[in-house]
């Protein structure tokens, strides 16, 4: 038998009720009860089962009246009815309402084991199944590993064609989270020299000496702490593709050197004397107003033009929302598969959660949420709370117009934090896992907004 088993037994024999539950869990079952369908519905609105055991005949509320409500309230999971000889016809009504099988009591429990291994083999052969068909009709909304069929997203797609096609210099725009990496290496991958390097180097993420000797490279003895030589990235990408994230994080004064280097297809690393060539398509990104830079003085025009070749701007989530479902439905796939469980249905209010976010993290952060709910949960299932505090229980624009005109996006914000850290007690740490964001993100928003 298969491991945790989460069962409710729907019995009104006390007797029949304790000699069932001790076959189940010498099995690995955990098993709930009720006397009766009238304490069943609750428990099976409250949580998530993956059996059903239940007698016909009882008070209150019976077998038959049970899967009636089941089936009324939208409630579906393997059943085995338990019945007496007299009522066998009973038991094949009940398999019409949505039962799997029957057994007679007083059963045997081998049989019974057995037929409920059946229910729960069969439960996920149904979906494996189903999510092979969503598979097969996702593969129309990928492209590669990009994933998403929305107008803006297709015409991603059609440019990021045609350019892997050649070594034109890219510029790729997009707020954090947007997946600009994503795409630079799908065009890598997607050109005729997907098996040489693929380089990415965040140009926001060192100092200025350290992001030089990164880029151009450096001789043993060029500086303190330079004790070997150093080709740099723009060498280690040769004859692919060279990935410069944060593009205009690059000081001012490397910015003469890095055009000199893209101009003459060469660099000269610290140090040295003597010029090395290389070729390698530069693909740059940022989640700046690179324009606006480039008028303010801020980033060399020269430097922007011949990076700009091709632009691809990459929309947000909340502007690509017919994107969402699929992409759900590729991360419960990806972490299925990396978590080694079943793939998990996204219950229809936590679906509804999703779709009513925001997502100011974009893609990235729909992509923690979904993993999260697999992290912090062995359910079968992704239910309302799976999800963080912030995603399920937003502050949406309908309740801002109710609230005022005058409640702005920081409003609600600090409204959702203040929330948070409500609930927790004031733990941070637990308000933090609420909201689904880092701590040290937490710190800089509750001083943002005054909040201790």
């Amino acid at each position: 038998m298969r491991g945790f088993v989460h069962t409710l037994l729907v019995e009104d024999e006390p007797n029949m009720v304790r000699t069932l539950a001790k076959i189940l869990e010498r099995r690995g079952f955990r098993v709930d009860s009720a006397a009766n369908g009238a304490e069943a519905l609750p428990l099976l609105e409250q949580s998530t089962y993956d059996l059903l055991i239940t007698d016909l005949n009882m008070p209150v509320m019976d077998g038959m009246q049970l899967l009636r409500e089941m089936q009324t309230r939208g409630i579906s999971l393997p059943t085995i009815v338990l019945t007496g000889h007299g009522s066998i016809q009973s038991a094949v009504e009940a398999m019409q309402l949505g039962a799997g099988d029957y057994l007679i009591k007083p059963c045997d429990p081998d049989e019974l084991l057995l037929v409920a291994e059946r229910l729960l083999e069969l439960r996920d052969l149904r979906r494996e199944v189903k999510h092979l068909r969503a598979a097969v009709r996702r593969s129309n909304d990928h492209f590669g590993p990009m994933v998403g069929k929305s107008a803006a997203m297709r015409d991603v797609y059609r440019t990021v064609d045609a350019v892997s096609q050649n070594k034109s210099n890219v510029i790729i725009l997009g707020d954090n989270g947007t997946g600009k990496e994503l795409v630079a290496r799908t065009l890598h991958q997607r050109g005729a020299w997907a098996d040489k390097p693929f380089v990415a180097v965040n140009c926001g993420a060192l100092s200025e000496t350290l992001l030089e000797s990164q880029l151009f490279g450096h001789r043993r003895g060029a500086f303190t702490g330079a004790i070997e030589d150093h080709d740099g990235v723009f060498l280690a990408a040769s004859g692919g593709t060279l990935f410069l994230d944060e593009i205009t994080d690059i000081p001012a004064a490397l910015q003469v050197k890095f055009l000199r280097a893209i101009q003459e297809k060469e660099v000269m690393p610290l140090g040295s004397s003597r010029s090395l060539r290389f070729d390698a398509r530069l693909v740059a990104a940022t989640n700046r107003d690179i324009e606006a830079m480039v008028l303010a003085g801020r980033f060399r025009s020269d430097l922007y033009y011949r990076l700009n070749v091709v632009t691809i701007t990459l929309p947000p989530l909340r502007e690509r929302r017919d994107d969402l479902e699929v992409l759900i439905e590729h991360f419960v796939e990806q972490f299925s598969q990396s978590y080694g469980v079943q793939p998990r249905q996204v219950t229809p209010e936590a679906m509804r959660a999703l779709q009513a976010y925001s997502w100011p993290g974009n893609v990235r952060e729909l992509q923690n949420v979904i993993e999260r709910a697999f992290a912090l949960s062995v359910s079968s299932e992704i239910s309302l709370d799976d999800l963080p505090l912030s995603v399920r229980a937003p502050i949406d624009t309908a309740t801002a117009a109710v609230l005022g005109d005058s409640l702005s996006l920081g409003d609600l914000e600090r409204r959702t934090i203040a929330a948070a850290l409500q609930r927790s007690g004031g733990n941070k740490n637990e308000a933090a896992r609420l909201l689904g964001i880092e701590r040290q993100r937490l710190y800089r928003k509750m001083e943002k907004y005054g909040l201790t």
